[in-house]
């Protein structure tokens, strides 16, 4: 191979530099290009998630916040319970509701918001939700005493002389039923035994029973031993039948046992043996009438009925 002549070595000089000088900047490039990219931090946006809807309790609407009513009478005020929702506020149905009386010596209330008068005052009856104790409505009630009711002595009379309205409604009296239980059980610690046969009875009750009675015997048999509608104890709630409808029961043990022991607990036995006509009523062993324990101890001491004790009749006006 033949030597190139002297002048042509600085052109093949600078071309092999250039050469030297393209192939590194491409070696560079492919360097770049193998490289792994850079990671780059792109802030984003978590996703929002809402927060779980708070509960929203209801609100209970009575329809009057306040009521009155006689010693007897009896009413159910209605109360509406709403939630707020999307679309406004909307009634909540079968929610149980929980009543209370802060004074159940002038009104009861039962689990249904029914109220009874049964003293004259004021009282305030609350009505809570079972779910949401801190959601109530209050209704204020007032008792007075009812025009055509007879108090003789802070004792209500019920007897051929003094009737009851129809409208009085009271149901079992609270008091009288618990001594009644407390009667019941001594009794049973005793060996005896006792057990009602008829409580409260209302008006229309006591006229069914009457009215089937004066169809069976006529009505002078039957005012010997039932009372006329309005004039019946029953209807006081604080009289009770026990064990036997029969004159007999006062010479069971269990008789003799109520004769002598009932006054403790706060009753009498109403219509004495030989007192038919002071009473109005025949013989009735099983029928006592409560009175409250320092009450019925004076009768019962007297030996007298309760229109002696009182000095009242029992006659009926025609």
């Amino acid at each position: 191979m033949k030597k190139p002549p002297a002048s042509v070595w600085p052109l093949l000089c600078a071309a092999m530099l250039l050469c030297a000088a393209l192939l590194a900047g491409a070696a560079v490039l492919f360097v770049a290009d193998d490289a792994p990219a850079e990671s780059v931090s792109v802030p984003t946006e978590s996703a929002s998630v809402p927060p779980a809807p708070a509960e929203i309790e209801p609100s209970l609407l009575p329809d009057t916040d306040s009521v009155s009513i006689t010693i007897g009478q009896s009413c159910t005020p209605g109360i509406t319970m709403l939630r707020e929702g999307a679309d406004g506020a909307e009634d909540v149905e079968n929610q149980e509701l929980i009543w209370k009386s802060d004074d159940p010596a002038v009104a009861t209330v039962d689990g249904s918001g029914s109220i009874i008068g049964i003293g004259a005052g004021t009282c305030t009856v609350t009505a809570a939700c079972a779910d949401h104790t801190a959601v109530s409505a209050e209704i204020r009630v007032e008792v007075t005493p009812h025009a055509d009711i007879t108090y003789i002595d802070g004792i209500l009379i019920a007897n051929k002389t003094f009737s009851l309205p129809a409208d009085y409604n009271p149901g079992v009296d609270s008091e009288a039923n618990g001594a009644l239980n407390e009667m019941i059980e001594a009794a049973s610690g005793d060996g005896i035994a006792l057990w009602v046969v008829s409580g409260f009875r209302s008006y229309n009750t006591q006229a069914s029973i009457y009215s089937n009675y004066v169809a069976r015997d006529g009505a002078a048999a039957a005012d010997r031993y039932s009372a006329r509608p309005g004039h019946s104890e029953h209807q006081t709630g604080l009289a009770f039948d026990l064990n036997s409808l029969e004159q007999s029961f006062g010479a069971t043990p269990e008789g003799q046992w109520l004769a002598a022991n009932c006054w403790q607990y706060g009753f009498i036995i109403r219509y004495q043996e030989d007192k038919e006509e002071i009473t109005g009523y025949m013989y009735e062993p099983w029928h006592v009438r409560y009175l409250g324990k320092d009450i019925a101890q004076k009768v019962f001491e007297s030996g007298l009925c309760l229109e002696e004790y009182l000095g009242i009749t029992s006659v009926y006006a025609e």
